[in-house]
């Protein structure tokens, strides 16, 4: 006669939880990456709530449509002497912030001013240079294939 012997019941494998993660989550770690440093200092001084921020970016095709949707408009002039910027900081000089850029391929400077009266004050130089990293950063909050850090 043969013996059956029973078979112990297996243990139910443990479930994972992977919580998928959210547009601003996904926005705030691109954001955090070296090579978008720049564009994360402006963009903190801006004043805006990320969820704004990521629809203005989905939005829009370039820097300043962008900063028009986060409701700046922006000021290009033709040079910005970054040390007489520090001196006008403050609401009574009208200046929120100074974002000076500086470029070691060029030796040169590209100063942002972030201003009280929702205005940028820029060059265009550093319209291009932000530009350029904004079409980055969108490409990679696009990109959902390219998740890696």
């Amino acid at each position: 006669m043969t013996k059956k012997i029973a078979a112990a019941p297996k243990a139910a494998a443990p479930a994972i939880v992977v919580a998928a993660e959210t547009e601003q989550d996904r926005f705030a770690r691109i954001l955090t990456r070296p090579q978008f440093k720049p564009l994360k200092d402006v963009l903190d001084k801006l004043g805006v709530e990320a969820p704004a921020l990521v629809a203005a970016i989905v939005t829009t095709n370039s820097y300043p449509m962008f900063l028009g949707k986060a409701g700046y408009r922006v000021e290009i002039v033709k040079q910005i002497h970054e040390q007489d910027c520090y001196s006008r900081l403050g609401p009574a000089g009208g200046i929120r912030a100074v974002l000076p850029l500086h470029d070691t391929a060029t030796y040169s400077t590209m100063v942002t001013l972030v201003n009280y009266n929702s205005t940028i004050t820029t060059t265009a130089n550093s319209v291009e240079f932000y530009d350029d990293m904004l079409a980055e950063f969108k490409t990679q909050l696009m990109n959902r294939a390219g998740n890696a850090a």
